[in-house]
């Protein structure tokens, strides 16, 4: 099998300077301070469904019970709960606009400009100060530090690199019938003159081969994915009975998951040059991880090691698509390489994700509320399925596209 371009070329890594280095590390730092700021509801909701319901007692104040139980806000806990998920709908149907028009919005104007008015902007309304006030500086940073474009310090563009180097930036995902005769194509000719192609529409965007399955696939699974990120923490200490605290350090095993999931699995695609087997294989297994998890003894080492199994089977494949996959979605050689499209691309698929989110974070505490938790799991393991189903078209293309590559290898050996 050939090895790729990123172990075929030796000056690959010469090609990076300090400069990407700083902005790797402050996108990075932006959204972990983004990611901090929405972890922050998920561990408290023990807390907020608590006071909300009147087995939970003021003992700050000292209150008769009498007086207390009057100003409760709802008369059960389970009413407190749909009324979580309510919340958790609310804010990630707001979330997935707000994609949308990011995505677009993102196209036309300076990032840096988008995203340090995003994280300024949010931070104002969180409703918890310290991660706010923290998230907030870190705005202020991203608006001084962070550069957007080579030309900003007098390098070459993007473009004029991509002129010289074509093959190195081949996407994995393009829309070529016969892949072997991909021809890389970054411009339009227009007489003698060369015309760069700018942003495209949201229409344009949605008919670009891909986008529209992962995107659908996404809003799948990322509807597992949040669940776990919003629920998780719910889940132990009303299932288990485990202190809120213990039962927040214990949640951070999910994502730990999830980040070495998302970079193995990114990693072996990049050597495949090809996404959608590995999707498949991860969403395979994670059906069997979420099996396991559903039926987790009450120890905390056991339910830790299952929980990041289970991270990285589910969080992996969804950290993937809402970035490499999207990347690669973004420049396809049907766009002539713009640049300008990505954003729109990474919007529709992020934001159709968050749709599918919003409306299963309000069917978990429905189902939670009337069927159990077990049932919950079993929903999340439908989702994962119509995950696998909706890119099934592609997986089939791109593993018989490996198994011909591979016969044609082993031929002219």
């Amino acid at each position: 099998m050939a090895w790729p371009n990123i172990f075929q070329r030796g000056t690959l890594f010469s090609r990076f300077s300090h400069h990407h280095v700083v902005v790797f590390l402050l996108t990075f730092f932006s959204y972990s301070l983004l990611h901090a700021s929405r972890k922050t509801f998920s561990n408290v909701k023990v807390s907020i469904s608590k006071q909300w319901t009147p087995s939970a007692f003021n003992k700050s104040v000292r209150l008769p019970v009498e007086i207390w139980s009057s100003n409760h806000l709802f008369p059960s806990a389970e009413e407190a709960t749909l009324f979580l998920g309510t919340l958790d709908t609310i804010f990630l149907f707001s979330y997935a606009v707000g994609l949308f028009i990011s995505g677009i919005v993102g196209d036309r104007l300076n990032l840096r400009w988008v995203l340090s008015f995003g994280m300024c902007s949010s931070a104002l309304v969180y409703a918890f100060l310290v991660t706010a006030a923290v998230q907030f500086a870190g705005g202020i940073v991203i608006f001084f530090g962070l550069l957007v474009s080579p030309e900003e310090i007098g390098l070459p563009g993007i473009e004029a690199e991509e002129h010289f180097e074509e093959d190195s930036h081949r996407p994995l995902i393009n829309g070529a019938d016969n892949e072997d005769e991909y021809e890389p194509n970054y411009s339009i000719q227009e007489g003698s003159a060369v015309t760069q192609v700018k942003a495209i529409s949201f229409y344009q965007a949605c008919c670009l081969p891909g986008v529209i399955p992962y995107s659908l696939a996404y809003a799948c699974l990322k509807l597992v994915n949040y669940s776990f990120f919003f629920w998780l923490p719910f889940y132990l200490s009303n299932n288990f009975g485990w202190k809120e605290a213990e039962a927040d350090k214990l949640s951070i095993w999910y994502d730990v998951g999830g980040i070495i999931g998302g970079t193995l699995q990114g990693f072996i695609s990049d050597i495949l040059q090809k996404r959608a087997p590995v999707l498949a294989l991860s969403l395979l297994l994670a059906v069997g991880s979420l099996v396991g998890y559903s039926r987790s003894p009450n120890d905390k080492s056991i339910n830790a090691l299952l929980m990041a199994v289970t991270g990285f089977f589910i969080g992996g494949p969804s950290n993937m698509i809402s970035s490499a996959i999207s990347a690669d979605l973004g420049r396809q050689e049907l766009i002539q390489g713009s640049s300008e499209a990505l954003a729109t691309v990474t919007g529709i698929v992020d934001g159709t994700g968050s749709i599918g989110a919003a409306v299963g974070q309000y069917l978990v505490s429905l189902i939670q509320d009337n069927l159990g938790w077990m049932w919950v799991f079993y929903f999340f393991i439908l989702m994962t399925s119509c995950t696998i189903l909706f890119i099934s078209p592609l997986i089939v293309r791109e593993t018989c596209y490996l198994m011909q590559r591979r016969q044609a290898h082993v031929l002219s050996e």
